[in-house]
């Protein structure tokens, strides 16, 4: 399980006590890898402290680079886990949720995603305007999702996927969005989505602004230039 961080130090220690609180009763082999973008917050000690207690958690730290989707990548390079995680330290992603999305890939799913906008899934704490920017987000990846696997979030950062299904990608490293990539671009054959109720931020704050938006617009533009082609 990848988790990328920048400037989350006030919710590590909860995090990462969630998660394995409730990965243990599964008895499986996992790592949580906190890939850190050089945050200088705490964070690094943090998880250093975590790991001499529990050697299935790692840390790495990237400098001089940043981006949500490049550090979700880095921290699946430094795995070889057949099964591969990704969720946000903010606490506004249940860790409670991994036995279902675990269930959904032993069931056969090549992706297992939280969502949010699956019947029951929920996103209570937003407004107006941030409800509108999302639907009209996923409304633009609509097209470009392949007949048979579209999904309701595609824009989940919360999922678990095979190894398989992204073999040979190169995935981009800027912006928040690496799902859609996989879903457009990936081996992908089964999805099962899990519907969550996505949480309140505990610490830190969002990094979500004008240059995000941007690099999901890059990422559109890229996966259509690739739809092309391949026609």
């Amino acid at each position: 399980m990848a988790i990328p961080t920048l400037g989350e130090a006030g919710n590590l220690p909860t995090l990462l006590e969630r998660l394995t609180s409730t990965l243990d009763p599964l008895h499986l082999a996992f790592e949580l890898i906190v890939v850190d973008d050089d945050s200088r917050d705490g964070t690094e000690q943090i998880v250093q402290a975590a790991a001499q207690h529990d050697p299935r958690i790692r840390l790495l730290v990237r400098k001089g680079v940043r981006g949500l989707a490049g550090a979700v990548t880095y921290g699946w390079q430094h795995s070889d886990a057949a099964i591969l995680g990704v969720m946000d330290a903010d606490l506004q992603h249940p860790p409670e949720l991994l036995p279902d999305l675990w269930r959904a890939i032993q069931m056969g799913a090549d992706l297992a995603i939280a969502s949010r906008y699956a019947p029951r899934g929920n996103r209570p704490n937003w407004n107006r305007f941030r409800h509108l920017i999302s639907h009209l987000a996923i409304w633009t990846t609509w097209p470009l999702q392949r007949t048979g696997i579209r999904v309701h979030d595609p824009m989940s950062g919360f999922f678990l996927v095979r190894r398989e299904v992204i073999t040979g990608l190169d995935l981009q490293p800027q912006g928040f969005k690496i799902l859609l990539e996989i879903l457009v671009r990936g081996n992908v054959h089964a999805v099962k989505e899990v519907p969550f109720t996505f949480g309140h931020r505990e610490a830190g704050r969002s990094k979500a602004g004008l240059r995000v938006g941007l690099q999901y617009l890059a990422l559109l533009v890229r996966l259509w230039k690739r739809r092309s082609v391949a026609h």
